[in-house]
C-alpha cells in the first residue's frame, strides 16, 4: 500500500509539472508579436533606410531596408531602440494591451546636428619650414601684375595646346568628318592646291606680310 501511495504522489507531481510547462509555454507564445513598420524622418516624411533597430539590452532586432520598412518577432513589453547615422536615437515600449499578435508603428526620426571641432591643415610639418618657405615666397607686386600672367596669351596658347580634347569636343571632330563624307559621297575630294580661293587666301597673307618671321629683341 505504501508504494502505490508513493508511485500516486509521484505520479500527481509529474502531471503537475507537466502542465505548469505547458501553461508557461503557451503564456510566452501569447508574448510573442510580429512587430512591424516603417522608418520615417520628422521634417519630410522621407524614409530612412538601413534603421538599425534593436531590443534594448539584447542582441536581438533588424535592419531596416531602402524604404525605411522593417519586420520582427518581438515580445509584449520590450524597449525597441531605433539608430541612424545622422539622426537621434528613437525609443519605443510594445504596449501589453495588444490583443492581436501583430503590431504596426511609424517611427519618426529627428534630425540630430554633430558639431566636428576645428581641423587646420598644414602643408609644412614644422614652424621652421613654414617660416623659411613663406619668407622666400616670391609674390607679385598687385592683384593686376598677377592677373596680367595667368592671362599671358602665349601662355593661354600653350595651355589650351597642351590640354586634350574633351568629350564634346571629339564628338564635334567625329561629326565634321562624318558630314564631309557625306558631302563628297560619290564624288572625289577636291584637292585643296587647286582651290582657287585658297590661293587667294594666300597671296593675300603674302602681301599683308604676315608669313615674315619676327625678329627677336
Amino acid at each position: 500500500m505504501r508504494v502505490m501511495g508513493s508511485k500516486k504522489l509521484l505520479f500527481i507531481f509529474l502531471l503537475c509539472f507537466c502542465l505548469h510547462g505547458l501553461l508557461h509555454a503557451q503564456v510566452d507564445e501569447n508574448e510573442l508579436i510580429q512587430f512591424s513598420g516603417i522608418v520615417v524622418t520628422a521634417d519630410s516624411i522621407k524614409p530612412v533606410p538601413f534603421t538599425n533597430i534593436v531590443i534594448k539590452n539584447t542582441w536581438r532586432g533588424t535592419v531596416a531596408d531602402y524604404y525605411g520598412y522593417f519586420s520582427f518577432v518581438a515580445r509584449i513589453n520590450d524597449t525597441v531602440v531605433f539608430s541612424s547615422v545622422g539622426f537621434k536615437k528613437g525609443k519605443f515600449v510594445i504596449p501589453d494591451t495588444i490583443s492581436s499578435n501583430r503590431y504596426s508603428l511609424i517611427q519618426v526620426m529627428t534630425s540630430d546636428t554633430i558639431l566636428l571641432p576645428q581641423t587646420v591643415i598644414y602643408p609644412w610639418p614644422s614652424r621652421e619650414q613654414f617660416k623659411e618657405a613663406f619668407l622666400a615666397l616670391d609674390v607679385p607686386d598687385d592683384d593686376y601684375e598677377r592677373a596680367r600672367k595667368n592671362l599671358n596669351a602665349a601662355k593661354l596658347k600653350e595651355m589650351a595646346a597642351s590640354y586634350p580634347m574633351d568629350g564634346s569636343m571629339n564628338y564635334q571632330y567625329s561629326m565634321q568628318l562624318y558630314q564631309d563624307k557625306l558631302y563628297y559621297i560619290g564624288q572625289t575630294q577636291p584637292i585643296t592646291i587647286l582651290n582657287p580661293f585658297a590661293w587667294a587666301q594666300f597671296i593675300k597673307a603674302w602681301e599683308e606680310g604676315k608669313f615674315k618671321r619676327k625678329r627677336k629683341d
